[in-house]
């Protein structure tokens, strides 16, 4: 029915979908206001100018993009799991940006944050058992949603 051309395409598709539609939700939550609401906000003094923002995160769905794309085209034991675990942990990186720009909540952005930091673990863990590489590709999400959680703590407790 499909041949394999089309296969890669459906699956650099499916792959690509989530992680678009999670940055173009976060970037409508968030462009309005960072001028705006977000810099009258008190910011600790490691906070990154506003201009490294936008670099990192393209950069990070890029890699997330992949490794989904590895996830779903070994398949294998894991993989449902996997798959679920990526869709919700993508799902919840686009809400904090609706929690804590739109609506303007640093405390609720930290609690969604500390759901995605969670479920960006288990994701890494269920990746790693259908494709190591693709567990990988996830370290520097973790780690930079990691630093962004001590950064959403500190503006929280300082405004």
């Amino acid at each position: 029915m499909f041949n394999q051309g089309t296969n890669h395409l459906l699956l650099v598709l499916a792959s690509v979908a989530p992680v678009l539609a999670a940055a173009a939700a976060g970037t409508f939550a968030t462009i309005p206001n960072v001028e705006t609401w977000y810099a009258h906000l008190i910011k600790p003094t490691f906070n990154p100018p506003n201009w490294l923002f936008g670099p990192v995160w393209t950069a990070l769905y890029v890699l997330m993009a992949y490794a989904f794309y590895r996830v779903l085209k070994s398949g294998g034991d894991w993989a449902f799991t996997a798959i679920v675990f990526f869709l919700i942990q993508i799902t919840l990186n686009a809400v904090w940006s609706w929690v804590f720009f739109s609506l303007h909540s640093p405390r609720g952005g930290l609690v969604v944050i500390v759901a995605l930091w969670l479920l960006i673990a288990l994701t890494i863990v269920s990746f790693w058992q259908v494709d190591y590489a693709a567990s990988v590709l996830l370290w520097p999400y973790f780690l930079w949603v990691s630093f962004a959680a001590v950064l959403n703590l500190e503006i929280y407790r300082l405004n």
